[in-house]
């Protein structure tokens, strides 16, 4: 059952989220003055914790993938889909990520699987359309 992640985007939304706990932490530190105490200091430090974890939401998109079907976890909802109901798995030249097409004529985004992974979000592409096939054929290989 194979798992994907953003790769990239992680990388990125760490770095960001260790920068502006970082930078909030030295405000929170830098602020003297008779007008700010130290629970102001504390607050400026929570502040970077929040936006931090704010960012790391953007890093949250799963994709799962089994003979059964897809669950996707997108930054803000999910999807658990039969292999029945996906009429194709597409990943064109030019998108940011994989889109389910479905058979009610609807799409969904798979943001875990980017084109900006490259090579990794080929093999992700490969296994999902092979999951695809073997559930439209009804073979399965163990």
């Amino acid at each position: 059952m194979p798992l994907y992640r953003p790769k990239r985007v992680r990388v990125v939304c760490a770095v960001a989220a260790v920068a502006i706990v970082t930078m909030f932490t030295i405000i929170g530190v830098a602020l003297t003055g008779s007008t700010f105490r130290t629970s102001d200091k504390w607050a400026m430090i929570g502040l970077g914790v929040i936006f931090a974890t704010g960012v790391m939401v953007i890093a949250r998109p799963t994709v799962q993938a089994d003979d059964e079907g897809i669950k996707v976890q997108n930054i803000i909802g999910g999807y658990q889909l039969p292999w029945q109901v996906v009429r194709k798995v597409r990943f064109d030249r030019g998108q940011p990520w994989v889109y389910l097409d479905l058979e009610d004529d609807d799409t969904v985004a798979v943001l875990a699987v980017q084109a900006a992974d490259k090579e990794r979000a080929l093999e992700a592409v490969r296994c999902l359309r092979s999951l695809h096939a073997q559930s439209r054929a009804g073979v399965w290989t163990e």
